[in-house]
């Protein structure tokens, strides 16, 4: 097993669990499939269970860690050479601006406690190429879900509408140090080539689903009455369906006209009374 060192222990705080089961670890890197120069970014390095397969493989590799004390650990581990450190908050960081920008291939076992919010981000991002991350197994059934499923959602179509979702295995408990109370999964995740127009979208979208999906017991008539007041009946859906039986394309189709609504508004919030 790839144990951590014994005077480590993991943080809560970062939601910390150390993968050490070799086994596992194999599976992912062979899912990963890393190549010599390619731009391999990896979030939360930990102790490095992924980051050393990865690196002899790969021969360079750029990681992200908030924690100083992994981060000290990992600069000082002679076997960890072709390693660039980044020590922050992956959160923050512009994708866009590392080098092999467009080419990026980012993985890491992300910590659960923000997993939603940081893959929003990195879709959000340009300039990268695919995804592999261990998240919790729900997540990953929420981001692979279809409609009329109790897991399809606000995080299903989000995600959907900007990648490729592949599940790729579970990882037991028991694979971790300390073990979590949930099964995981690595998820692969291909970004589509969406336009600037198609990005621009991307707002309404999430209006969309955040009004739909918070009232999900609702049809979509009464959920999205506020932000289409006055043009439900205009809208090119099915309202008496609720949020969860309405597939990504009809979704966007909504998006479109709330963004168009929106800019017809500001338009006319902005001329000048006659």
């Amino acid at each position: 097993m790839a144990l951590p060192p014994p005077h480590l222990k993991a943080r809560k705080r970062f939601g910390q669990n150390f993968l050490v089961d070799d086994y596992i670890i194999g599976s992912i890197v062979n899912a990963i499939n890393p190549k010599p120069g390619q731009y391999l970014v990896e979030i939360g390095p930990g102790h490095a269970a992924l980051t050393r397969p990865v690196l002899e493989r790969a021969g360079a590799l750029t990681a992200i860690e908030l924690d100083r004390d992994l981060a000290q650990l990992l600069r000082e581990d002679p076997f960890l050479k072709g390693l660039t450190l980044i020590e922050g908050d992956a959160m923050k960081i512009d994708y866009e601006a590392l080098p092999g920008a467009g080419e990026l291939r980012v993985f890491g076992n992300l910590p659960y406690n923000i997993t939603s919010p940081l893959i929003f981000h990195l879709l959000s991002q340009k300039g990268i190429k695919d995804m592999h991350f261990m998240l919790q197994k729900e997540v990953v059934e929420r981001l692979a879900a279809g409609p009329h499923s109790k897991d399809y959602g606000r995080l299903t179509v989000m995600a959907q509408y900007y990648s490729e979702v592949i599940p790729v295995l579970e990882v037991p408990p028991r694979a971790f140090l300390p073990a979590p109370k949930v099964t995981s999964a690595v998820v692969r995740l291909l970004p589509k080539a969406l336009t600037d127009e198609e990005r621009a979208l991307a707002p309404f979208l999430n209006q969309v689903t955040t009004a739909a999906f918070g009232a999900r017991r609702k049809t979509l008539h009464n959920a999205l009455g506020r932000i289409f007041e006055g043009m439900l009946d205009a809208l090119p859906v099915d309202l008496t369906l609720r949020a969860e039986d309405l597939p990504l394309a009809d979704f966007v189709a909504l998006a479109k006209v709330l963004q168009q609504k929106q800019s017809t508004d500001a338009a006319a919030a902005a001329a000048p009374e006659a």
